[in-house]
């Protein structure tokens, strides 16, 4: 089933993404040859791109609040609800280790770092770093809507930012979910309110998923005129390790465990294809969340009690592309360019904080919190990470379209082996599993 939303489309959705796609491409290398990232068309494109982002980022909290919410309720109803969660964390975790795994092995192979040509003098301590410590504080929600404020100065005077912390968000959600559940009816009237809200904010998200198409052009054309290509020459090596690892992963590893579970890989990349490509180009595993999980429910046919519940929490601890290929391969990178040695530990070592620490990323774009974590828990240099920042842009853009891609996978692989994939979706029954 291809997801549309619109009534009798020319193109399907899909379709209409990927002419986005092109025509942003087009408008990206045309600004190029104007005048640049400052000229008008590269403002637009800007512009455009980030309006949309802030769409799909206003609908987050709300959306993740209540889904989780009205998940909880529905689980309630349901008799393998404890099966289900101890499933979909389990396949978190095989999926991530199969991942850390192929970048430890693509690293050792192709040693980025031993054939790197950046310069030495852009290693530098990157103003954002994560630990262990932040990261269990930050599980924490420090309000109910989990939301921080940040104030910076400048020559304009101060500027107060407003953020949100998906991770607290679920925390948070998952609490009071099941605090409505436990106190029976006195909970009905707030889990009622709850899901009536549920409803508005997916019309309105169904309302900026019809923007997707103009919103990917205005994302694809802005990243090309602002990034380009050329800052991948001094760290091609990396670059290219980190790309073949995201297609093993994505091309590979997702099409075989597919094939597995009796599932067509064609049919799971036909129908989620346009959530990976809006992860893609928006670089926000956040951002994409609302088309996410609108695909994962009506193009792949995953219940939305399970989905509601699956694939916001993949949203912060699914990320075998930022908290799996790329960390691992990043830190045999910078051991390889600062002549450090690494030990069978090490890598044991790897696999685990990518395994553990997913979390940490949060579904924000970039991958320097997990980056840094992993370089000061095997006691790297943190300004190897400096080195990385040149290109991470164009980095990022192919790790979020694979943690998209995971985050769909999973909770399919699931529902298909429960049984709970609706014909024509489910292919051939899957094996059982004791979790």
């Amino acid at each position: 089933m291809t997801t549309t939303f619109a009534r009798q489309p020319r193109f399907s959705f899909g379709m209409q993404v990927a002419l986005g796609m092109i025509a942003g491409l087009a408008l990206g290398l045309l600004a190029r040859q104007l005048s640049g990232a400052d000229g008008v068309l590269g403002t637009t494109l800007h512009t455009v791109g980030q309006i949309f982002i802030q769409l799909l980022k206003a609908l987050v909290p709300p959306l993740v609040f209540t889904a989780i919410v009205g998940s909880i309720a529905a689980l309630r109803d349901l008799q393998n609800a404890a099966r289900l969660v101890a499933q979909t964390l389990l396949w978190f975790a095989i999926t991530a280790l199969i991942a850390v795994v192929i970048g430890i092995a693509l690293g050792l192979l192709l040693e980025p770092g031993v054939r790197a040509g950046a310069n030495p003098a852009a290693a530098i301590v990157p103003a954002t770093t994560g630990s262990w410590l932040d990261f269990l504080k930050g599980l924490v929600p420090a309000n109910l809507l989990g939301l921080t404020a940040k104030t910076t100065l400048n020559d304009g005077g101060a500027a107060t930012v407003l953020n949100f912390n998906v991770l607290q968000i679920i925390v948070a959600a998952i609490a009071i979910g099941a605090a409505a559940v436990r106190v029976g009816e006195a909970g009905a009237p707030f889990l009622a309110f709850n899901a009536s809200a549920l409803a508005i904010f997916r019309r309105l998200l169904r309302w900026v998923i019809a923007l997707t198409p103009i919103g990917s052009a205005a994302l694809i054309g802005d990243a090309v005129v602002r990034y380009g290509w050329e800052t991948l020459s001094s760290l091609g090596a990396f670059a290219g390790a980190i790309y073949l690892g995201l297609g093993l992963v994505l091309l590979v590893v997702y099409p075989t465990l597919l094939v597995l579970h009796g599932l067509s890989p064609s049919w799971f990349f036909r129908n989620a294809w346009p959530a990976i490509q809006l992860g893609f180009v928006s670089r926000s595993s956040v951002g994409t969340l609302p088309v996410t999980e609108e695909t994962t429910e009506r193009a792949l046919g995953v219940p939305r009690a399970y989905a509601a519940f699956a694939v916001p929490l993949g949203s912060t601890t699914k990320m075998d592309g930022c908290a799996a290929i790329y960390p691992a391969v990043s830190a045999i990178f910078v051991a390889q360019f600062f002549n450090l040695p690494l030990h069978l530990s090490d890598y044991l070592l790897i696999a685990v904080v990518s395994v553990l620490g997913s979390a940490a990323t949060a579904g924000l774009t970039g991958a320097t919190v997990m980056l840094t974590m992993t370089l000061s828990t095997l006691g790297l240099p943190l300004e190897g990470a400096g080195l990385l920042l040149a290109i991470d842009p164009i980095l990022d853009m192919g790790r979020t379209a694979v943690n998209v891609a995971g985050q769909m996978l999973v909770p399919t692989i699931v529902a298909q082996r429960e049984g709970m994939l609706p014909a024509p979706n489910r292919r051939t029954p899957a094996p059982a599993l004791s979790a």
